[in-house]
């Protein structure tokens, strides 16, 4: 997935209002600072060692967030990364089921 697509249009952070949001909690905290650095340390040589996990709500087909790894986004966006590794679920009337299949075909505002 292009990394580029982590904004606040596309590929919207979870836990926070907005990407910058994430940013200026993660410098606060010492303990999230140290996190960032780590993983911006450790991405050029190794790669992520977790994917990032997309949510999309059945509800609301067209809201794609990141529902776990805002960390490794934050770090990957710092970076210049092109692009991430991910993992996806959707969000239905009849529960939260884990994907196999290719994410589904999006038309993301650019």
């Amino acid at each position: 997935m292009p990394t580029r697509l982590l904004n606040d249009r596309q590929i919207r952070p979870k836990e926070y209002r907005k990407w910058r949001d994430a940013h200026d909690r993660f410098e606060r905290r010492a303990k999230d600072r140290q996190l960032i650095d780590d993983l911006k340390a450790s991405i050029p040589s190794d790669g992520l060692k977790n994917p990032i996990t997309l949510g999309i709500s059945e509800r609301y087909p067209d809201d794609v967030y990141v529902a776990d790894g805002h960390h490794r986004a934050v770090a990957l966006i710092d970076l210049g990364i092109p692009t991430f590794a991910f993992q996806w679920y959707w969000i239905r009337s009849f529960g939260v089921h884990m994907e196999r299949a290719p994410f589904p075909p999006r038309t993301f505002r650019l």
